[in-house]
């Protein structure tokens, strides 16, 4: 990106990084357990995390480098529809409210540490767990991509790495280090390495936006002049706008939604859940947590800013944020700024790849390859596959489009969407019928699949964006929920059918009273039962 680098930029930026690598090292000792060696306590922090831990631990998980570089990046490039990311995190909360205390309980007293777990105990069935695992373990991929587009995309401001026609070993070296580290740390102290991290990630965010709302308009004459330049420049490009166009409405609206139900669908935002140490703690963070949808909704104002800056990003619009805090900030602050967005796809990713690694351990190598594996085994298959799906993630980074990196989270939701009525339906009903769940998944999952595949962007000819036709309105819409919207109805006609047929229905391990129940009360256990890993296809 840069002729030269920035030496003091970088200098800042590696001395934040190397201080979260030795924090990341050390939380191994964090809260250490007498047995350390269980996915209880390396995967979910030995379910111990109180509100303030919790909400900061939530918060490095679900506010990423989707936060700090794609957002604002859509806007750069397409204008208020990129905002869709702010109702959908307003949207999330008070859904979760909803069924989140359940899950936490029910985990809880049966020792479950994926969904997978939930929905085998629940509907009796291997085979439906095994599609959720998997969809998990797919749909997390691109996102931890994301969060290395970030780190890349900063990269390249500094002037690191090289440019685009930099050999690409050269190129792409300083993210493969960064990602070494982050598989290291990952490796050795589980989820208390993000847990410990959070708390510097969030700090640097909040401070970087507070100086960016008020430094940065001030340089640019103030919100008047940023928000007329960003409208001359729609107008120009016609593309875009300050206020989503009418044709767009549909797209906006379903992006906003499909996002809300997708996002605590997602393998670590139920990781970071259920690592808490109680169900009020929960509720607690669902009160607290839209101050980040504050901060995200100024974030995405960078946006209009990066335009009226007249930001280069040299074709890559990843790069309008890490260059405009390089062209507005003096270089020991815009070094600050790049630690704050490093270590902000750092944290999540961490989380992320744990939660996947959980996923395969506990629903594909438990359940199908090593039913006797011993809690110690557990963890060290865990730990391994952790950094396999990091590779995986590679794989998304090198192989497709970065210049709209959010696409990259998008597509992670049509997929993991389609496990929404498995998890919440069986959170409050066992009416569906395992059979009925696992064709719905399945109808969902081809639909948005082949669907997403035959979007074309400019750049690339598969997998260039998200949205598509929605059947039978004619506008453009979220593909995720156009591919939800079948998932529910084939299963519940097929379950009208199951039903009707008598088909028989798996064991339901769970109670009633599990879902209220919270760790205090009688009886809660944090091992799984003998029954769990023998319930019924």
């Amino acid at each position: 990106m840069k002729d030269g680098v920035n030496g003091v930029a970088l200098g800042v930026f590696v001395f934040f990084f190397v201080a979260v690598t030795v924090m990341g090292f050390l939380a191994a000792r964090w809260r250490k357990a007498e047995n350390e060696q269980s996915l209880d306590e390396w995967g979910l922090g030995g379910r111990s995390f109180g509100t303030w831990v919790t909400w900061f631990l939530l918060g490095g998980d679900l506010y990423t480098a989707y936060t700090f570089v794609a957002v604002p990046a859509a806007i750069y490039a397409a204008g208020a529809a990129g905002f869709f990311a702010v109702p959908y995190t307003i949207l999330v909360y008070p859904l979760i409210f909803t069924f989140l205390p359940r899950l936490w309980s029910v985990s809880h007293k049966h020792g479950y540490v994926t969904t997978s777990d939930f929905v085998r105990g629940r509907f009796g069935s291997k085979g439906l767990s095994l599609a959720v695992a998997l969809t998990g373990i797919l749909a997390t991929m691109p996102y931890i991509a994301l969060q290395l587009v970030g780190i890349q995309a900063v990269l390249d401001v500094m002037g690191v790495g090289g440019g685009e026609d930099t050999n690409w070993f050269v190129k792409d070296l300083p993210l493969l280090i960064a990602f070494g580290v982050l598989a290291a740390y990952t490796y050795s102290s589980g989820l208390r390495a993000p847990a410990l991290i959070a708390f510097v990630k969030d700090t640097l965010i909040y401070l970087v936006i507070a100086v960016a709302i008020i430094y940065i308009p001030i340089k640019l004459g103030g919100f008047d002049e940023i928000f007329a330049s960003a409208g001359e420049k729609y107008t120009a490009a016609k593309a875009g706008g300050l206020v989503p166009a009418e044709a767009g409405q549909w797209t906006y609206a379903t992006l906003a939604l499909g996002s809300a139900l997708a996002l605590f669908m997602y393998p670590h935002s139920i990781t970071a859940t259920l690592s808490s140490k109680n169900r009020d703690v929960i509720r607690r963070n669902t009160t607290i947590l839209p101050l980040y949808s504050l901060m995200l909704g100024l974030l995405a104002l960078l946006g209009f800013m990066a335009i009226a800056a007249n930001v280069n990003t040299h074709g890559n619009n990843q790069l309008a944020i890490p260059q405009l805090f390089e062209d507005m900030f003096p270089d020991w602050f815009a070094g600050v700024a790049f630690a704050a967005i490093g270590i902000g796809a750092l944290v999540p990713a961490a989380i992320m790849s744990i939660a996947a690694a959980n996923l395969f351990t506990r629903n594909i190598y438990k359940d199908f390859l090593k039913p006797e594996a011993t809690p110690e085994q557990e963890t060290k298959i865990s730990k391994l596959v952790s950094l396999l799906v990091k590779v995986g993630a590679l794989v998304f980074v090198l192989t497709m489009d970065k210049t709209a990196a959010i696409n990259f989270q998008l597509l992670g939701g049509i997929w993991i969407l389609q496990t929404f009525p498995a998890l919440v339906g069986g959170l409050f009903t066992r009416w569906f019928h395992r059979w009925a769940l696992l064709g719905g998944w399945a109808v969902g999952m081809v639909y948005g699949t082949i669907t997403a595949y035959n979007v074309a962007s400019p750049t690339q000819k598969h997998f260039g964006g998200s949205n598509d036709t929605i059947p039978g309105i004619g506008e453009m819409g979220y593909i995720g929920l156009t591919a939800f919207v079948l998932n529910v109805a084939v299963t519940v006609v097929l379950t009208f059918v199951l039903r009707a047929a008598k088909a028989p229905d798996g064991i339901d391990e769970t109670s009633p009273a599990d879902y209220t129940a919270d760790a205090g009360d009688p009886g809660v256990q944090t091992e799984l039962p003998p029954a769990t890993s023998g319930a019924a296809h």
